[in-house]
């Protein structure tokens, strides 16, 4: 057997490493050899998961902590496939990732010989789910599908992509020139239309009752957000992957609560909404449409999202890294914004009317899941990330009650809502900000999509605190067979031995039984570092006066 070295798959790990990549997550095959031979010479850290959908999940949360693209690294047919629930996730959450993966040699395609993990169309299952999945057909254009990814990772909805590379071309000699594998310059943000962000700001400036809707997009303006609902006096609203735009503590946050009525009375009156970088997803509104009394105003990257799900008034298409600027330096400079509005209740005013409607709204949903959530957030620091899975402890409680004060410290699904998520996603986030303390609450369904993760945590010796909170089963889906007349089927889990289960993947697995213990434990763990899994016994806070500790 002759193996050629420098081939295909260094040059394409050369080209991942020049624009910034460090870590990769996924599982070594029998076909994506020539991708791990490379990893240690380009002192790239390669995470194996237990999972290749966890390897999707950990590189979203390590994305999400970087800014930078996850990246993981399948072998052919099953591997691949199997990573696919974590592409059609990032796919519906806007999330930038790349899959690697080899494919049949050239010349095999369809061939239905028996090969090992054949597959049938492999690229077209992948494309169902992601931006885009391409077949590459020398390394050329396998490195220039990378620089592609990357283009469109920056100036459009980042959304994930599939690069198959046949093992022919893999293992085979490199034809890439040199400076084909450099980085190639981010482009500046794109600006948007003058005249547009001129009209916007005229609504805006003229406007008694603003309200910025804030999403994923709007993250990497961050700042320019907070200065803009500053200056406009504008309670914000955001999506859940938009938590953290501002401070959820701030004066003017009412935070990610779509989900509730009371959010949607503060949209619908505003007689200005700014919407920033979001699709206004349906998964969000559960109580139906918004429909603001005023005039909407939307940024956004793409000309197909400015009317999706709510028709513009004004729709500019550009980055929110350029466009906030420009609204916030346009108002500041109109000599008769200052006189603002001073017979109407200030930004602060309506953001806490708007919270306090909320906060009793939620509380009547499940006072056990709020009281829950009260104790974990006197738990955590200020610095947290905070993992979460579609679970009702999260989308009833961490969702609403736990205030985060930075973007991205929420890992969460709102679109995709599949269970297994937080486990893995939290792992990445450590590895991808091993400073901040990564806290992960999950129902226990979830939990047990993804418990073989707890093993890739000790393996790579993380800091990283599990509370598993254990209401017995899919209480949820139990509660939506109720609502149909159905008995319960399947729903109703038996469970294992939790703190033992985790003792033997190199936990500490402890019980936390009232709002107290709960709190203690989750300071203790954070304090002590190491991997602490905290069993929460639900039933144990279900008909009885929950206080925060």
């Amino acid at each position: 057997m002759v193996v050629v070295t420098a081939n295909v798959g260094r040059d394409i790990l050369t080209t991942i490493r020049n624009y910034g990549i460090d870590t990769v997550f996924g599982i070594p095959g029998t076909h994506n050899l020539e991708f791990y031979r490379h990893l240690p010479e380009l002192d790239i850290r390669w995470i194996t998961t237990r999972h290749e959908q966890g390897a999707g999940f950990g590189a979203d949360g390590w994305s999400l902590q970087t800014g930078l693209p996850g990246v993981v690294i399948t072998t052919s047919g099953p591997g691949m496939l199997n990573a696919l629930g974590s592409v059609a996730n990032a796919y519906a959450e806007s999330r930038p990732l790349i899959v690697l993966t080899p494919g049949v040699p050239l010349g095999e395609e369809f061939a239905d010989i028996g090969s090992l993990h054949e597959t049938k169309d492999s690229v077209a299952a992948a494309a169902a789910v992601s931006e885009w999945a391409r077949r590459v057909r020398s390394g050329t254009e396998a490195v220039q599908a990378v620089h592609d990814a990357f283009e469109h990772f920056r100036t459009g909805r980042p959304r994930p992509v599939v690069i198959e590379v046949p093992l022919n071309i893999l293992e085979g000699e490199s034809d890439c020139p040199a400076e084909l594998l450099e980085a190639k310059p981010a482009p500046a943000p794109a600006a948007g239309d003058d005249q547009l962000i001129q009209a916007a700001a005229e609504i805006l400036a003229g406007a008694e009752r603003p309200v910025i809707l804030a999403g994923g997009g709007s993250v990497q303006a961050s700042a320019a957000v907070l200065e803009l609902a500053q200056l406009l006096d504008a309670p914000v609203v955001t999506s859940l992957n938009g938590r953290g735009v501002i401070p959820e503590t701030h004066p003017l946050a009412v935070g990610a609560t779509l989900r509730l009525k009371a959010a949607h009375r503060l949209v619908n009156g505003a007689d200005a909404l700014l919407a920033i970088g979001t699709k206004i997803g349906e998964a969000e509104l559960w109580w139906g449409p918004l429909e603001p009394s005023g005039k909407v105003v939307r940024v956004d990257r793409l000309d197909s999202q400015l009317d999706k799900n709510l028709p513009a008034d004004v729709g500019i298409r550009g980055d929110s890294r350029s466009i906030v600027p420009a609204l916030r330096e346009r108002l500041a400079a109109q000599s008769t914004f200052d006189a603002a509005r001073p017979s109407h209740a200030s930004g602060a005013d309506r953001a806490a009317a708007a919270r306090e409607e909320i906060e009793r709204e939620s509380r009547e949903w499940s006072p056990e899941i709020a009281g829950l959530s009260d104790a974990i957030a006197a738990a955590i620091p200020e610095n947290v990330v905070l993992g979460a899975d579609s679970s009702q402890v999260c989308y009833y409680g961490t969702a609403n009650h736990v205030p985060l004060n930075h973007p991205n410290s929420y890992l969460y699904m709102a679109t995709y809502a599949t269970l297994g998520y937080g486990l893995p996603a939290a792992i990445g986030a450590k590895l991808g900000a091993p400073e901040r303390p990564v806290v992960a609450v999950i129902g226990d369904g979830a939990l047990m999509f993804s418990i073989q993760e707890l093993m890739t945590a000790s393996q790579e010796s993380l800091d990283l605190v599990v509370v598993c909170v254990d209401n017995g089963g899919y209480r949820e889906i139990e509660q939506n067979e109720a609502d149909r007349g159905i008995e319960p089927i399947g729903v109703r889990l038996v469970q294992p031995n939790w703190p033992q289960l985790a003792d033997a993947f190199g936990w500490e697995g402890s019980t936390a039984s009232s709002p107290a213990e709960v709190t203690e434990s989750i300071r203790r763990a954070i304090a002590e570092g190491g991997r602490h899994f905290i069993h929460v016994p639900f039933a144990e806070f279900e008909s009885k006066e929950i206080d925060a500790a």
